[in-house]
């Protein structure tokens, strides 16, 4: 089979290479080179460059309304500067409070930590890494950008229409959705949000499909499936998730669509509005929540697992050792792919779930930790009296093992069904998801692009920025998340817009200031990263050597600035894994030199 397919990478190489000398003398306009390109590497930046927009959208979203959780009695004449009606007074309405909210968590989950991570590295280091001109399909690769964009354009302009965007959480779920008359942020807006998620979805599968057949059908010669490096095995394993969970969240949001449109009664039933009956019948809102949570738990591996495998490649080629337990690391990519399947219920604890239903799944919730411990440990066994080199990108990788570990060990409270109870729905579980999937997420997304940034653009990015963009997200992130543990312990419910009328949750005004505090330094950091990014993509310190980390794997083999087909003569063949590190008295040893005579083979 492994012959097969290095026979059939072979003939696609060789045609790529015919099909580029047959193009070589036509010229490429700004518009086909940089907007409609079918070129992985730009699609990658495109994927990347949409992917900081929002995440600045999103992150605005989250210090806005920080503002008024900190200070609930004070006015801002900034707010209603940006959202007039919404903010009259300089006060954030309750129901636009809440948009901000929906709109902060769908924007950074889906539009950033699914697409902007997932299709940029995905994009960039398949194709590369595995020694392929291009992606199986450049076309539909270039479809699932634009699909991308299209989802992007309906869901921003849910903001700026009249009843404003969608108020239903960044789940969505009806019966708070699925009626027009439940109040502004029910009405148009809603549409537009399923909408987008639609069109967002099916950019996702198109993706999906691309990454999975170019890794089983385009390695080049010798690169068999146990050499590939992780990365790769984890977007392989990110897009397997994606393509089987994703079409489970577009039913539930066509038929939501149905529901809210057409008179359907999929997800309601019995209902009584300001004294008025209405007519669905047979319908159930804990459906919706079942199919939006087989997508949504999932969605959380989608999110990390490409960050996993950057930070495992990353790791070991900055403390010049190989990864330990490769093999191992595979085995956990797959049981946390399985598992992550099998859990989505422990979201839904509070829904009336049998006990004994909760208990099964309290059990796979907890064995998710054991793939999971697999990998921490061996991150730190890999950086254990390894020559580390604390470039920003590896910084950024010990800080997603920090994060993950420290994250990972409060889900172990709201994985048990009875702890669940008391911290469901409070600031405890937006403590937990915060740090272990989005703050996490986004360290292992600024190693990528600290590490990648040489290849993408022939640039470096500046390293001093890049050290004091590290420490203070590092210590902003802690010092905004852990406290919020704390006022989930204490029962505080997430959500609420001012908690100063509850003598209960009102233990916290000092530290909530001390939180928005932290989350405007940290906010204003991000932005000083998107101005290193775009400054070093012009005036950067030029990349004067083709391999400038010293790393193993092929993309490091293609000329510093790669053109459409990657390499510019033959593919270079495989003969050992990505990880000879400090082996035979050698530093590094790339993926292309042959074995010699009395060397070990792996």
């Amino acid at each position: 089979m492994s012959e097969v397919t290095n026979m059939h990478s072979g003939a696609m190489a060789g045609h790529a290479v015919h099909h580029e000398d047959h193009h070589g003398h036509h010229k490429e306009t700004f518009v086909s080179k940089y907007i409609f390109s079918m070129d992985h590497k730009t699609i990658a930046k495109q994927f990347l460059v949409t992917g900081i927009i929002w995440a600045i959208i999103g992150g605005l979203f989250s210090v806005l309304f920080r503002l008024q959780l900190g200070y609930p009695d004070q006015s801002f004449p900034i707010l209603e500067t940006m959202f007039g009606h919404w903010a009259a007074g300089g006060q954030i309405k309750p129901e636009f409070y809440y948009a901000l909210i929906t709109m902060h968590g769908t924007v950074l989950v889906f539009f950033v930590l699914t697409a902007g991570l997932s299709g940029t590295f995905a994009n960039l280091l398949i194709p590369l890494q595995i020694g392929a001109r291009d992606m199986a399909s450049p076309f539909l690769n270039m479809l699932s950008y634009w699909f991308f964009f299209m989802a992007s354009v309906v869901m921003l302009s849910s903001i700026f229409i009249q009843t404003g965007p969608a108020s239903g959480g960044w789940t969505m779920y009806p019966p708070l959705s699925a009626l027009r008359q439940a109040g502004d942020g029910s009405k148009l807006g809603s549409d537009l949000w399923l909408v987008g998620m639609a069109l967002f979805i099916i950019s996702q599968l198109l993706a999906g499909l691309n990454y999975i057949s170019t890794i089983l059908n385009m390695r080049t010669k010798g690169m068999s499936m146990t050499r590939m490096p992780l990365t790769v095995w984890a977007l392989f394993f990110t897009a397997v998730l994606g393509v089987l969970s994703f079409p489970v969240l577009l039913s539930g949001a066509i038929l939501l669509l149905f529901d809210r449109n057409i008179g359907t009664s999929f997800f309601l039933s019995d209902i009584v509005i300001n004294g008025e009956i209405l007519p669905n019948e047979g319908g159930s809102a804990i459906l919706y929540q079942h199919l939006f949570w087989f997508l949504g738990h999932p969605e959380v591996y989608i999110i990390l697992l490409p960050a996993m495998g950057m930070v495992s490649e990353i790791l070991s080629v900055n403390s010049r050792k190989p990864i330990f337990g490769y093999m191992a690391m595979l085995g956990s990519l797959f049981a946390i792919c399985i598992l992550a399947f099998l859990v989505w219920a422990h979201h839904m604890f509070v829904t009336g779930l049998n006990p004994f239903l909760g208990s099964v799944f309290v059990l796979l919730t907890l064995l998710i930790a054991v793939p999971s411990a697999i990998k921490v440990f061996n991150w730190l066994t890999t950086l254990w009296r390894g020559n580390i080199r604390f470039t920003p990108a590896t910084l950024f990788a010990i800080g997603f093992v920090s994060l993950f570990i420290s994250g990972g060990l409060t889900g172990i409270f709201v994985g048990n069904s009875t702890i669940d109870i008391h911290l469901h729905d409070t600031m405890f579980v937006v403590a937990h998801f915060h740090i272990v999937m989005g703050v996490a997420s986004f360290f292992g997304m600024f190693a990528g692009v600290y590490h990648w940034f040489p290849k993408m653009f022939g640039r470096y990015l500046n390293s001093t920025l890049g050290y004091m963009h590290f420490w203070v997200t590092m210590i902003g992130s802690y010092l905004i998340f852990w406290p919020m543990h704390y006022q989930g312990l204490a029962g505080i419910p997430r959500r609420y817009l001012d908690k100063s009328g509850w003598t209960s949750f009102n233990g916290f005004p000092e530290l909530d200031k001390m939180i928005t505090i932290v989350s405007i330094i940290v906010f204003a950091v991000q932005l000083m990263f998107v101005f290193n990014f775009f400054y070093s993509i012009f005036k950067g310190r030029k990349v004067t050597t083709k391999n400038p980390w010293g790393a193993n794997t092929l993309e490091w083999t293609t000329p510093i600035r790669p053109g459409h087909g990657n390499w510019e003569g033959e593919i270079p063949e495989v003969h050992r894994w990505a990880y000879d590190y400090g082996k035979d008295g050698r530093e590094f040893i790339p993926q292309d030199e042959p074995i010699g005579e009395n060397e070990s083979k792996h």
